[in-house]
């Protein structure tokens, strides 16, 4: 058998290879991943976003970020570094010399395959006469040639040939190791150790404990666990929590604290600059002890938090820490409405405490729009727009145009709406109007079912109800088109009020003319009651204490002729079906009837047939969805105080607003585009009855946009549990079959063993 042998690689070729290898796996994914974006798409987007968001905090932010940045430059240079590496090792190793060739003699004498031996002779004696070292010929080049004539004239040489590729027979199996031979040189030996031992046993560990130990502290969506516990902690003590309270809880959160971030930071100068701005803020409870409220961290975010809502001026050192801290306040509200989900679903379970109030969550809601936009809870949605002020608020709410959200704004007419906002010029009123045009317009319709069920539409107690949601969202810009077309000309709208008026006189003539003879019929109808029903005063007596005695004398002098009408219709149609009857017979009768009966039959099977579709689509829907990933990537959201561009985003769910408690969990809607479906499910009431729920759209971006859509259900008393259905009865008749055939199987196998004996 033979031997194997291990060699490393003297020449340093094989380990090009490997290199080359290493190089292209790290350049080529980190290209794809790290290389830059068009630069000029970004600007090309951000020019088009110009008209609307050029007064927008992030859209400056932005302008200036991509200015200044060098990082894309750096990363370009590093990449066409690697890539340059990259390809100088691709040609080194194309030039290489091929080190494990098979041996072909035939190639060496160069030959064809299949030479005669003539041939082979009489190139061997050519290539002796050139090569051979007595005639200054090449040694090893000689030795070659003989070793190829060799194997193609020695029949055992050239059978080795054959079947091992080597004239000499099999040669130990030869295994190349891809690094240098200096590697493993004893001279080298301690510095190739250490530099194993620094790389595995300290650098490795240090690497893989500090990402652990880091990613231990954050949850799945980037939230340190410590902030997700306070939340958990102060919404099971507080339930119903005011807005107030709610912005102390935001403001604890662990990511504002130096010790727990290293983003979050504390100045020496906040020991001056935040007790001004207290002062000027004013109706902050300083004072109160309760940790960690007193922390001077939390003390900072919620002081930075309330200047933001007021719009207030602060240094720049405050207003970096400010950015800070708003842009980090969504993702920390989104997590205390998770928080609070979480409550609710464990005291509908279990029950032993209460569940946070549907005030708390909304609240939860309410503070991010406010954030986004910079906004206090009392202050108006149109300051929203640019350009306006609180001095500008009392054109619009006077009482000639009542204006007080952004939906009045919209409704108003465009003269009006120019009579109205004449304190600004022309061009900010054009940039008024495109910003409030670009506002979202949502259109909710919703759909209740039970699905899985036979009977979808019959909600009974306790089972699952699907809410199937439709969000269409389109731009303000939109209404103010259709509100122009639906707007007709002024000459046709007078002739059209011209003619509304005269039909609307006709028809008040009509109804008054129907009213007084009907009054007067029924004064007649009266009188003659009376005179009739003087014998009988008892009922009358009753009906008057019913309150009915008008209602009753009106029908009872109805009556007569509704029944001499019916006598002379049943005369006519007596004949008439004595005619039918004499024409038709009862074999065309029962066809008529088998008619009818395959037409209810056919029905039946088309809503069978329709049902079954729309349950297919609805699963693949479903299918889809789970294997869709949308972007986030909606809308960007106007707002002119917010640090950072965000996306427009939606909570939708189903509460219940006189209980205060929440029906279904708020579902973040986070890839509405233009159109989008939203199931939410929720258990059925485990009591009979007609219940009132509402469907509840809220923006995490805008106020004043929110919609609330009135949800009724019914519901009904659950079937009864059919303790033996129809499939699983087995009728008494089988079994004596099956035990008759056993029975008679066994008598004729008898009789068949009596006539073999």
């Amino acid at each position: 058998m033979a031997g194997q042998q291990f060699q490393y690689d003297d020449s340093g070729n094989t380990f090009f290879y490997f290199l080359t290898s290493f190089v292209g796996l790290i350049v080529i994914p980190a290209t794809y991943y790290l290389w830059p974006r068009d630069q000029n798409a970004e600007q090309l987007r951000l020019k088009s976003l110009r008209r609307v968001h050029g007064r927008c905090l992030w859209y400056r932010l932005r302008l200036m970020k991509s200015q200044q940045s060098i990082v894309p430059t750096l990363k370009k240079a590093a990449l066409l570094f690697g890539w340059a590496v990259f390809l100088l090792l691709a040609y080194k190793v194309s030039k290489l010399d091929r080190e494990y060739q098979e041996y072909n003699p035939y190639e060496v004498l160069s030959l064809d395959p299949g030479a005669s031996l003539p041939e082979i002779k009489k190139q061997y004696r050519v290539l002796s006469l050139k090569y051979h070292p007595d005639k200054g010929g090449d040694e090893a080049t000689f030795m070659r040639i003989a070793k190829a004539y060799a194997a193609l004239t020695n029949e055992q040489s050239r059978q080795n040939w054959e079947i091992y590729g080597n004239p000499d027979g099999p040669g130990a199996t030869s295994f190349g190791i891809a690094l240098p031979a200096w590697i493993v040189d004893q001279k080298n030996s301690m510095l190739v150790l250490l530099v194993y031992g620094l790389a595995f046993m300290v650098i490795l560990p240090v690497v893989v404990g500090t990402w652990w130990y880091r990613s231990i502290r954050y949850s799945g969506d980037q939230i340190l666990i410590n902030t997700t516990q306070l939340f958990m902690h102060f919404m099971y003590k507080t339930p119903n929590m005011n807005m107030k309270r709610l912005g102390m809880v935001l403001t604890a959160a662990f990511e504002f604290d130096p010790r727990s971030n290293k983003e979050a930071t504390i100045r020496p100068t906040d020991n001056i600059e935040v007790p001004q701005l207290i002062r000027e803020l004013g109706n902050i409870n300083v004072k109160k002890k309760e940790p960690p409220f007193c922390y001077p961290y939390s003390l900072k975010a919620r002081v930075l938090v309330l200047a933001h809502l007021a719009r207030m001026d602060v240094s720049e050192d405050l207003e970096e820490d400010q950015r800070f801290v708003v842009k980090k306040s969504p993702a920390l509200l989104q997590e205390m409405i998770n928080v609070g989900c979480q409550l609710t679903m464990m005291a509908n379970s279990r029950g032993g405490f209460h569940a946070p109030r549907l005030v708390t969550i909304e609240n939860c809601m309410k503070l991010t729009q406010m954030i986004v936009q910079g906004l206090q809870e009392s202050k108006s949605p149109l300051l929203q727009l640019p350009h306006f002020e609180e001095e500008h608020l009392r054109y619009c709410i006077s009482k000639k145009y009542k204006v007080r959200s952004l939906q009045d704004l919209v409704s108003l007419k465009d003269s009006d709406r120019r009579s109205m906002l004449r304190f600004l010029g022309e061009e900010k009123y054009d940039e008024v109007m495109s910003v409030l045009g670009s506002f979202p317009h949502i259109t909710m319709v919703t759909k209740l079912q039970v699905l899985d069920d036979e009977d979808s539409n019959n909600i009974t107690a306790g089972s699952i109800v699907t809410v199937t949601v439709t969000l269409t969202r389109k731009r303000m810009v939109e209404v103010f088109e259709k509100e122009q077309e639906s707007t007709p000309c002024p000459t046709d709208d007078a002739a059209a009020t011209e003619e509304a008026q005269g039909d609307t006189s006709k028809t008040k003539t009509k109804v008054w003319q129907n009213k007084s003879k009907g009054a007067k019929k029924t004064a007649k109808s009266k009188k003659k009651k009376l005179t009739k029903k003087k014998a009988t005063p008892a009922p009358a007596k009753a009906k008057q204490a019913n309150g009915n005695v008008a209602g009753n004398e009106v029908a009872a002098s109805i009556v007569p002729a509704v029944k001499e009408d019916e006598d002379d219709a049943s005369d006519k149609g007596s004949e008439s079906d004595d005619g039918d009857a004499n024409k038709d017979s009862p074999s065309e009768r029962d066809e008529e009837s088998d008619k009818q009966s395959d037409t209810e039959v056919d029905e039946m099977a088309g809503d069978d047939e329709e049902e079954w579709e729309a349950l297919q689509q609805s699963i693949q829907r479903r299918e889809r969805a789970l294997l869709e990933t949308k972007s986030k990537v909606t809308h960007p959201v106007y707002s002119l105080y917010y640090p950072e561009e965000k996306q427009e985003w939606w909570w939708l769910y189903i509460a219940d607003r006189r209980d205060q408690t929440l029906v279904s969990m708020p579902y973040h809607v986070c890839t509405l585009k233009d159109t989008e479906e939203v199931e939410l499910k929720f258990p059925a009431p485990s009591k009979t009855g007609n219940y009132q729920y509402s469907v509840i759209l809220r923006s995490d971006s805008y106020l004043g946009l929110d919609q609330i859509k009135p949800l009724k259900l019914e519901v009904h008393e659950a079937k009864a549990m059919l303790d033996n259905h129809p499939q699983w009865d087995i009728p008494d008749t089988e079994e004596e079959d099956e035990e008759q055939e056993d029975s008679d199987g066994i008598e004729e196998s008898e009789d068949d063993d009596e006539d073999n004996d």
